[in-house]
Parts: C-alpha cells; structure tokens; sequence
C-alpha cells in the first residue's frame, strides 16, 4: 500500500467524492428532490463518507485514522439503508440502486483494507506525526 501526502490522494476519499456527487444528482430531481427529509439526510450519509476519511487523515495518526475510517463505513451503511427507502418510495430505479450499491460497496472495501493494514503496521499517516 502506497504512502499518502494528502487526503485528495486516498483512493477510498476520491470514490466516496464521486459517490457523494451521484447522490446529489440522484436526489436532486423528481420527487425525490421534494422529500426534504431523506434528501438532505443522505446527502448528509454522502458526504460524512469523504469528510471522515479526510478528517482522519488529518487527525492524530494511525489510531485516530482507523476510528475515523470507522465511522466513514458506519455512514455507507447509512447511506445504503436510506437508499432502500428511496427504492420504496420509487425515487429510484433498481438500476441506479445497484450501480449506488456497487460504489459503496467498492468504497466499504478499500476502507477495510486500509484500516486492517493500519492496524498491522506502524505506518505514520498522518502529517502531523
């Protein structure tokens, strides 16, 4: 696993960017855009996604940044439960769910990977250490 200067330069960060922009596009029109609640509530789950890797990143160091990165997955799960709701309410079609789900998946992973190699090694992520 390679070394990151900056937060911009996590994969995992810039796939939870794109993520969070889809969700605003998703969410942006229709009738989804009326339901105020779950709207801004998962665009809220979006975006603590990027901001969580980011703030991590520049946190306290590894330690720090792997309980960051917790939250950043608890707020995927979030995000996929919302988006259940808006299958429900037929905000959104089956195709945009999976293409969503596949993103977030994609992203729950490299979190995962990146928080296991954190936790077996004394890397120095942050750039205040």
């Amino acid at each position: 696993m390679g070394t990151f200067k900056t937060f911009q330069n996590i994969e995992a960060w810039q796939k939870a960017r794109v993520l969070a922009n889809r969700i605003y596009d998703v969410s942006g029109s229709g009738l989804f855009s009326r339901d105020f609640g779950l709207r801004d509530q998962i665009r809220r789950a979006g975006i603590s996604v990027m901001s969580n890797i980011a703030e991590g990143f520049e946190g306290g160091g590894s330690k720090e940044f792997v309980r960051f990165l917790s939250i950043a997955k608890g707020s995927i799960g979030e995000l996929k439960s919302q988006l259940y709701i808006a299958l429900d309410q037929k905000y959104v079609v089956e195709d945009v769910l999976s293409e969503l789900f596949g993103l977030a998946d994609e992203i729950g992973k490299m979190m995962a990977g990146l928080m296991s190699y954190l936790r077996l090694t004394n890397v120095r992520v942050s750039k205040h250490e």
